[in-house]
């Protein structure tokens, strides 16, 4: 693979993702047609000797570079505004988990299950993802909406795996929520995206998706 299509964003594990890499490659579209044009621009009038001294104004050209940018704002804006609802959206989940941030690590407690509630270290074994393996995934069968509430015990953290598109802020006295549906089994890795303290980089978040039937036996194993 070449290094320019490496220098990406992550492969899109959920609806939600693979709709954000679809708008930033339309965005991405949009932002070099118009840097192309107007290198163009810039290069003709560096070559272009005319000049028209007796040219006060032009109000056809006036009007195009008003309506042109306005237009291309609209373009962007409509894709934006759709992904934001679908990202607020909550329909119906068949799965709800309660995620506390803490310094430094996570607690998870599963609706379904009151007595599960896992804490969630990084885990020190060299043999190990570094930084980024825990001692406890959270487990989620994969192809179902799931709703995960956020908060923090102490300071503001943020909940966040690139993955599946998901990034929710855990403030200390507020809960937040989000969903997801994950569209693939396998082992999702993210980390807490703020500035909560001293070891900020070492509350690493590990997900692992997998079928029902292993989720339910997990449920019942926990």
């Amino acid at each position: 693979m070449p290094t320019w299509m490496k220098l990406n964003m992550m492969n899109g594990t959920s609806p939600i993702m693979e709709q954000l890499i679809m708008f930033h490659d339309f965005t991405m579209m949009i932002i070099s047609l118009i840097t192309t044009m107007v290198m163009i621009m810039l290069y003709l009038n560096l070559k272009n000797k005319f000049s028209n001294r007796k040219l006060m104004e032009n109000q056809m050209i006036e009007t195009i570079w008003t309506i042109t940018p306005a237009m291309i704002l609209i373009v962007i804006a409509l894709p934006s505004l759709k992904i934001l609802y679908l990202m607020e959206e909550i329909n119906n989940p068949s799965i709800t988990i309660k995620t506390m941030g803490h310094q430094w690590f996570w607690t998870y407690q599963y609706s379904d299950k009151k007595k599960l509630e896992l804490e969630s270290y990084m885990t020190k074994k060299k043999n190990k993802i570094r930084l980024m393996e825990v001692d406890n995934r959270i487990a989620i069968p994969y192809n179902t909406q799931t709703r995960m509430i956020i908060s923090s015990s102490d300071v503001i953290h943020s909940w966040t795996i690139p993955s599946i598109g998901m990034k929710m802020d855990a403030v200390p006295g507020r809960l937040n929520q989000i969903s997801f549906s994950i569209k693939k089994p396998g082992i999702f890795m993210g980390q807490c995206s703020e500035i909560c303290g001293t070891n900020h980089s070492f509350m690493p978040i590990t997900l692992e998706s997998i079928n029902m039937k292993n989720f339910i036996k997990w449920m019942e194993k926990n």
